[in-house]
C-alpha cells in the first residue's frame, strides 16, 4: 500500500507496532456523522418517567452491557424513580436480563430490541443520559448520534470515538461505580447536562464525513 488509514491514533500505533511500518506512511481519519438541519424529534417524556438513561448498541461483550447494569445498580441507589432503555440485540441479553433480575431492577429496565431510523429519533427524544461502556471500540458513532440529538454523553476511555470528544464525560469500562456517579451527577445537576449539550453540540459540527 503507498498508504494506510486508521480510523484512530490507538489503531495507528497497533499497526505501526504490529507490521513495522513507519509513522509518515498511516493517516489518522476518524469517522464523521452527517449533518442534519434540526432535531427530528422534540424532548418527550416517556410512560415510565422523566429521567432516561440509555444503552443503545449490539448486546455483546465488546459493548459493555453488563458494565452498564452495574452502573445502574448504582444509579437506582440514589435516584430509585430513574428508568434505563437498552435498544440492541445480542448473545450477552439472556445474561443481562439475568443479573438485572438478581438485582430486583427489572421494573426499571425496558427492553426495545434492535432499532433503526426514526424509532432510533424516538429513543434519543426521551433520554436523559447516553451511555457507552464498551469495553473494545475501534470507534463508536453512535456518541456523535446522541449529541447531535441534544443527549449527554458519557463513555468509556477505551472508545476510539474519545479521542475527539472533549465534551462528554470519560470513565474506564470496567468502573461501574464512576460510571454511575457520572449518570447521577448529569441526572443531578442540569447546568452541568446543558453544558456538555452545549459544547458537544458545537464540537460535532467540525467531525463530519
Amino acid at each position: 500500500a503507498d498508504q494506510v488509514v486508521a480510523v484512530r491514533q490507538w489503531t495507528k500505533n497497533i499497526v505501526m507496532k504490529q507490521n513495522k511500518i513507519g509513522e509518515e506512511k498511516i493517516e489518522v481519519v476518524h469517522n464523521g456523522i452527517n449533518a442534519r438541519p434540526q432535531q427530528v424529534l422534540e424532548p418527550t417524556t416517556p410512560p415510565f418517567g422523566s429521567q432516561i438513561v440509555t444503552f443503545l448498541g449490539r448486546i455483546t461483550h465488546q459493548k459493555g452491557p453488563m458494565y452498564f447494569v452495574e452502573a445502574a445498580r448504582r444509579v437506582h441507589e440514589q435516584f430509585p424513580q430513574v428508568h434505563f432503555v437498552v435498544a440492541g440485540s445480542g448473545d450477552q441479553l439472556p445474561m443481562m436480563i439475568d443479573r438485572i433480575a438478581q438485582l430486583r431492577l427489572s421494573g426499571n429496565f425496558h427492553f426495545t430490541g434492535f432499532l433503526k431510523g426514526d424509532d432510533v429519533d424516538r429513543i434519543w427524544a426521551m433520554s436523559s443520559v447516553y451511555v457507552m461502556p464498551s469495553v473494545s471500540e475501534p470507534f463508536g458513532i453512535a456518541p456523535l448520534e446522541a449529541i447531535q440529538a441534544g443527549v449527554p454523553v458519557i463513555l468509556s476511555k477505551q472508545a476510539g470515538v474519545s479521542e475527539i470528544m472533549p465534551h462528554a464525560i470519560k470513565v474506564d469500562f470496567w468502573d461501574a461505580r464512576s460510571f454511575g456517579e457520572a449518570i447521577c451527577n448529569l441526572l443531578r445537576y442540569k447546568s452541568l447536562a446543558n453544558t456538555l449539550k452545549k459544547n458537544g453540540a458545537e464540537e460535532i459540527r467540525k467531525i463530519t464525513w
